[in-house]
């Protein structure tokens, strides 16, 4: 049997009014009301009818996100973050992935059907900031630096930086002949120009030569496309002595085929990546990466959604970036 608020009032000898003034945390009820409508919860096992609380607000209580690749280890434990910071709203996540496709990017955009989700967390490669002027309605939060001057709210991190920083931490133990796998030149990969300029940045002020040898382009981030680029790499004629991965994904790979090639790692290849993702951490070396705040990232992007939802729509859209670290671990240091 289902309790209802009437219930909890009749057991607690209160108001209606006074149960859901508890049940929504108003604070404007008398301590000793309070621990009686409390109890009286607990006995009869209330649990508010989140469902009517959203329609009487005229929502679904549900929001999207929809993310290049749902078997990227990056995205699922970034929606896993997600959920938890949409539960503390009450809200229901719904995941779909895009497939990096502008056409299912745009359906996403435009709110999928009347009614479904009352917002979207979205992490475009193909959407374009003309593709955002021409939508309405679907409050909406971008992740990431795909699409310049955006007209959406957005949470990013500083790609440039971090790859900087991480290929200046290879440069620092010595190494110079750095390689980098991961390289895009399709509108699509925005996050592969980003960390490009930062691996460059970091050669330009080590006063070191960039090689375009040494850079291998990979048109999927994945473990096989990581493992066929650092084959590329052994083969070109000029061995790297380490190399930056774009992602995590591509440095597991390319530690297999170190592996295969009879290389150490970090003795004859120092290899760092990009996600922190939890199989860097088991891996063997265990992986040297950036660590983006995914935790933070994805409650950058709740908040941001549920401002917009209670505030003012009109409001110019904002920026927030997340921090990230360096993590290094054995791929990048002798033991």
């Amino acid at each position: 049997m289902r309790h209802r608020l009437k219930d909890v009032a009749e057991r607690a000898g209160v108001s209606v009014k006074t149960v859901s003034n508890v049940v929504n945390g108003h604070v404007h009820v008398r301590p000793d009301t309070r621990a009686r409508v409390e109890e009286a919860i607990v006995e009869l096992n209330y649990r508010p009818n989140l469902s009517a609380r959203h329609l009487r607000k005229g929502r679904t209580g549900v929001i999207a996100l929809a993310v290049p690749e749902l078997d990227i280890p990056y995205f699922a434990e970034l929606a896993r973050h997600v959920v938890s910071a949409a539960a503390e709203h009450a809200w229901t996540v719904l995941i779909d992935q895009t497939g990096g496709r502008r056409d299912q990017e745009r359906v996403l955009a435009s709110g999928i059907t009347d009614h479904l989700i009352d917002g979207l967390i979205l992490s475009p490669l193909a959407l374009t900031a003309a593709d955002l002027a021409g939508l309405d309605g679907t409050p909406m939060v971008l992740l990431g630096e795909r699409i310049e001057h955006c007209p959406a709210d957005r949470v990013v991190i500083d790609n440039v930086a971090a790859a900087r920083e991480i290929t200046s931490h290879l440069i620092q133990l010595g190494h110079r002949r750095i390689a980098a796998i991961g390289a895009q030149r399709t509108d699509e990969g925005a996050s592969a120009r980003l960390r490009l300029a930062g691996y460059r940045d970091a050669l330009r002020a080590a006063g070191l030569d960039h090689d375009q040898d040494l850079v291998a382009s990979a048109p999927a981030w994945h473990r096989a496309d990581g493992a066929a680029a650092m084959r590329g790499l052994l083969t070109c004629g000029v061995r790297p002595d380490a190399v930056f991965c774009f992602n995590d994904t591509l440095a597991l790979g390319a530690l297999r085929a170190l592996h295969e090639a009879g290389l150490r790692v970090p003795e004859d290849m120092a290899v760092a990546g990009f996600d922190d993702i939890e199989d860097g951490r088991f891996a063997t070396p265990t992986l040297s990466t950036v660590a983006p705040d995914k935790e933070q990232v994805a409650r950058l992007a709740v908040e941001l959604l549920a401002n917009r939802l209670e505030g003012d729509p009109t409001v110019s859209a904002r920026e927030l970036r997340a921090p990230y670290r360096l993590e290094l671990r054995e791929s990048t240091r002798t033991r």
